[in-house]
């Protein structure tokens, strides 16, 4: 992982950021860079979070995760993040979470939303954002195919549009 006085950082998202439209909007909400640029910008690669469990909010959209060692999370693994991402990033996740280090696995074959057929490769360290209140998550996993077929439209700028699912 890339220190933050060289300006650049990565992160694990495992919510709502999996969501490259919803990334975008939080990291760069009014920029008039051309989307083409910015796409080129980061890498999203999906990861395996071990130790960690992922519960919906309650009343809310998103996800919140919290240590368990029983369990594990897959999300996306982002390069190139930028102290003034990571700044954009530490205020839409606001007080409810905290920023630490950890370590996940890249996933060089995804399988399906249960981790069955996962063919995990490379151990790297990130940021994650993690719950701190988790008497506030409800006893079910979060879903993020429902996020992005029922809720994701209204957390995006309709021009952050993607053709491909990282998780095909």
């Amino acid at each position: 992982m890339a220190t933050p006085q060289d300006g650049t950082h990565t992160a694990f998202f495992y919510g709502t950021l999996m969501a490259a439209e919803v990334f975008f909007m939080v990291c760069y909400r009014s920029s008039t860079i051309d989307v083409a640029v910015l796409k080129k910008m980061h890498e999203f690669k999906p990861a395996m979070l071990h130790g960690y469990c992922r519960r919906r909010v309650k009343y809310a959209d998103y996800p919140g995760i919290t240590p368990d060692p029983d369990h594990e999370v897959r999300g996306v693994y982002v390069t190139g993040l930028t102290s003034a991402n990571m700044y954009h990033l530490d205020q839409f996740e606001g007080s409810e979470y905290e920023r630490k280090t950890v370590k996940v696995r890249l996933l060089s074959k995804t399988g399906d939303d249960k981790g069955k057929g996962n063919v995990e490769g490379a151990e790297v360290e990130c940021e994650v954002y993690v719950y701190k209140n988790p008497v506030e998550l409800e006893n079910r996993e979060w879903d993020f195919e429902e996020f992005r077929t029922q809720k994701m439209k209204k957390w995006t700028r309709e021009d952050y549009g993607f053709d491909s699912d990282l998780f095909s």
